[in-house]
């Protein structure tokens, strides 16, 4: 069984030398990816806390680090314009020498589309514009000169069984679950990637083709064998500040008994 794992930071609640530091040390002690989320406000503890922004993040995290993948978990296509986010993307993975995943999500979270004046449509205008940017997303990408330096995944992030999966079927290399709320996560990330499957037949693409990744919490790091089983290749550890890389090495530690 193969399994790569890797450690999102929550940029909030914390400062830049601290991020700094266990992004440093998460690479340095073997994980395969590091991950950062696209919010510009806290959304748990002191909505007035610290916050940073994603992409200023990745391009530091892109020079500072050396083997582990980096991207957004995930980058919300309402933010920016997508052929500026395409060109952002292209420049940060220049930037770590071919090592970035693009992660895009839809977006959900309100008080931040208030806060800095952005609409915030309901869930159906939500994802329509979400697959036109993806799409938009793509062919930038594949007209900018340079290109990106590494083969930059799409990975798309979400739940939703009629479009969201449809459109990971269609567009997507990775795909990315967070069952934090469910009453039994492996069974729920298992059920989802089963109508995965079923929307990759529909299109006519091989289902193999795409990568399955769950987002795990702390607290759930003994359901990481489950996940595996049920066919995640890639597990993430979310991360609150203050960064305990003691986590990380429990995760590492399961990834080496399952790929012994």
């Amino acid at each position: 069984m193969s399994l790569r794992v890797g450690v999102q930071l929550h940029p909030q609640h914390t400062g830049i030398a601290e991020l700094r530091t266990a992004w440093r040390d998460a690479d340095a002690i073997g994980v395969d990816s590091l991950w950062t989320w696209d919010h510009f406000l806290p959304h748990t503890g002191d909505p007035a806390g610290r916050h940073y922004e994603c992409w200023s993040l990745l391009s530091a995290m892109a020079v500072e680090t050396r083997r582990a993948t980096i991207g957004p978990l995930v980058s919300c296509t309402a933010f920016r314009n997508p052929h500026l986010l395409a060109d952002m993307a292209r420049t940060v993975d220049q930037l770590s020498g071919g090592r970035l995943v693009l992660g895009l999500g839809a977006g959900w979270f309100e008080a931040e589309h208030t806060e800095y004046g952005l609409p915030f449509p309901g869930p159906a205008g939500r994802m329509d514009a979400f697959a036109a940017s993806v799409t938009a997303v793509k062919e930038r990408l594949a007209r900018l000169n340079p290109g990106p330096a590494g083969p930059l995944p799409l990975l798309i992030g979400g739940a939703g069984r009629r479009r969201t999966l449809q459109l990971v079927a269609r567009e997507a290399d990775w795909w990315n679950w967070y069952g934090w709320a469910s009453e039994d996560p492996v069974a729920e990330f298992r059920e989802l990637s089963g109508v995965l499957d079923e929307w990759c037949e529909r299109v006519g693409r091989d289902p193999g083709e795409v990568a399955r990744t769950v987002m795990v919490n702390p607290d759930q790091l003994p359901l990481v064998e489950g996940f595996a089983e049920a066919g995640a290749v890639h597990v993430v550890l979310s991360l609150p500040a203050p960064y305990d890389l003691r986590r990380v090495e429990e995760l590492l530690k399961v990834r080496a008994a399952l790929t012994s």
